[in-house]
């Protein structure tokens, strides 16, 4: 690599460097790349016919033959001589440049909405280096990494308010630290791992994310807020035939519950890419060496794919189960990186007698000693984690401790003694904003990714757990569906437990809600044990486990039923999960469990 390359496409910038090769303000202005974001901030300027155009009158802004515009070239010269110098030594050095500096404060204005302009941009900072074993064990293995990314924060926040306080003629009385270089840095190396033969070969010299920094908060801008359709089980290879420039793509190995995820990606999707390091683990030095359990490929030439362009694979020879998804606007949205990792994750779970499950757990201790470990099951909407987010704050005079084992996907497994246990996949949550208690995301907003927040269905990625609560493996006290579309009256109460496993899986079988727009579906529909991803592709691999494991379930004494949330009745969306969190707290109550009882 060489040691600083920059691209600029749509409004995605990839700075990637192979070592800190700027280090004043006046070496970052002299960067090829601030000709490019000045010269595409005064064609927005142009598209909008605004009055800021008025200070390059005497230039032309038309770029030509791939160079910036006469107006760029000589605006990003003049902005470059400002870091150093007052207007009017400018003017006396070089006279040409005299009509930019007649009015400073017009110039200033114009700097601000570039600056603006420059920030709303989304920033990568791609950092080739080495990563070996030291990097888990001392921070001193990241310094140079997390050295970089201050460093190129702190060189364009300097620059902007040098020529700042030259062209207003003083200083700043009041410094705002905002987020001037990139949203996010990634270190990657070349990681030698056991890459199978045949078509994963195209895979072996990808580089791999080792390293994530994000500067929060993070807001992105995907082309879409919700998905549509299931991943298309096919018997083929999708990789047979496939041909990528590993210079265009990444790796990013994810730790997804017990199992190791190698996520590849066409560089089109970095930032919704990089958004998964607030949802999943990386993988550390060793883990990301060995053959991985399942690979994601994200961003293929769709001629590759043919009629299907989002498909899995089991290859039983290599022992893989593969996601590949073919590039093109269309899958410009996180769920689509999420879903298929956790596609991957429960067909892989099915293969090794796991029952996956489409939901959130929690354990819930209370002062009086008394806890439980409840897992709700629902599709998106479902308000399983509303639910025990109204649970936590209706109950926090009682509670001592609360511990989010997973918040959408986790896994249940039958020890030898027939206790059913639950397992986590994700470290974060990928939740709407209009579904969180409010104040939620702005409390949050330190530590979270923002995905379109102008928009409707606006997402929001934030870490609420950790990986070694993930892996914790609690028996199950309480497996409850989440029923979003069903009122409440005198025959159908906020909570009902089911007599027999034969009643329950029927519900869940089913699996009724009321869709609110997550995805492209619209009112009542029904999807397979709630779990699109895997499940309802494999029902007749599905269907035994799940009767095993309900059967398992009933005969250890666990609390099998359905909770009415109304999430998704107009009116009730926030109303309906705080009702269904006392009705849950009240039945908690009343068991009194005692921590550690069930196990």
């Amino acid at each position: 690599m060489p040691k600083c390359v920059a691209s600029f496409t749509g409004r995605r910038v990839i700075i990637r460097m192979a070592e800190m090769t700027c280090r004043t303000p006046q070496e970052v202005m002299r960067s090829p790349l601030v000709a490019d974001v000045v010269q595409r901030f005064l064609d927005q300027l142009h598209a909008c016919n605004s009055p800021l155009l008025d200070i390059v009158a005497d230039w032309s802004l038309d770029a030509k033959d791939g160079k910036p515009s006469p107006a760029a070239q000589t605006l990003t010269e003049a902005l470059r001589l400002l870091v150093e110098h007052q207007p009017q030594v400018i003017v006396r050095l070089v006279p040409r440049l005299s009509p930019l500096m007649e009015d400073a404060q017009q110039l200033a204005d114009f700097l601000e909405t570039l600056y603006d302009f420059w920030r709303e941009q989304e920033r990568f900072f791609i950092y080739e280096g080495s990563a070996d074993a030291s990097r888990d064990r001392a921070v001193e293995g990241h310094r140079a990494f997390l050295q970089a990314n201050e460093e190129l924060k702190s060189l364009v926040l300097d620059a902007y308010r040098r020529m700042e306080a030259h062209l207003r003629g003083s200083w700043p009385r009041t410094y705002r630290q905002l987020p001037a270089g990139a949203n996010v840095g990634l270190l990657v190396d070349d990681t030698k791992w056991p890459c199978p033969d045949g078509p994963y070969a195209i895979l072996r010299d990808v580089p791999f994310v080792r390293l994530a920094l994000l500067q929060m908060p993070v807001v992105l801008y995907p082309r879409h807020n919700s998905g549509k359709g299931q991943f298309l089980p096919v018997a083929e290879n999708p990789l047979a035939g496939v041909k990528i420039d590993p210079q265009s793509w990444y790796c990013l190995p994810l730790c997804v519950g017990p199992l190791l995820i190698h996520t590849f990606f066409h560089e089109e999707y970095l930032a919704l890419a990089s958004s998964l390091v607030n949802l999943f683990e990386i993988a550390g030095h060793a883990e990301a060496r060995r053959k991985p359990d399942g690979m994601l490929v994200f961003g293929v030439n769709p001629e590759a794919l043919g009629d299907e362009q989002i498909v899995i694979h089991e290859d039983a020879v290599e022992d893989l189960v593969i996601g590949v998804i073919g590039r093109s606007e269309d899958v410009d949205y996180f769920g689509y990186f999420k879903e298929m990792i956790l596609t991957l994750h429960n067909v892989i779970m099915m293969r090794r007698g796991r029952l996956p499950v489409h939901g959130a757990m929690c354990r819930i201790e209370l002062k009086n000693g008394t806890g439980a470990n409840i897992v709700i099951v629902g599709e998106s909407g479902a308000g399983k984690s509303e639910s025990l987010e109204a649970f936590r704050v209706l109950a926090e005079g009682h509670l001592r401790a609360t511990t989010t084992i997973f918040n959408d996907m986790g896994s249940l497994e039958m020890t030898p003694d027939g206790m059913v246990v639950g397992y986590g996949t994700e470290i974060g949550a990928y939740v709407r904003l209009d579904d969180l208690q409010p104040g939620y995301a702005f409390g949050q907003i330190d530590r979270s990714i923002f995905m379109n927040p102008h928009k409707i269905n606006a997402r929001l990625v934030i870490p609420v757990t950790t990986y070694r609560d993930v892996m914790a493996g609690l028996p199950v006290d309480y497996f409850l569906y989440a029923n979003n579309f069903e009122q409440v009256d005198d025959e159908h109460g906020f909570l009902q437990f089911f007599a027999d496993p034969q009643q329950a899986l029927h519900v869940f079988r089913e699996g009724y809600r009321a869709a609110k727009g997550a995805t492209d579906e619209r009112g009542l529909v029904h999807t397979y044990f709630a779990n699109p991803f895997g499940p309802a592709q494999f029902k007749a691999r599905h269907d035994p486990l799940a009767e095993r494991y309900f059967q398992a379930m009933f005969d250890a004494g666990v609390r099998v039923g359905q909770l009415r949330t109304r999430l998704g009745i107009p009116g009730y969306e926030q109303e309906g999960p705080e009702a269904a969190a006392n009705a849950l707290f009240a039945a908690f109550s009343q068991d009194g469990l005692a921590l550690g009882s069930s196990s």
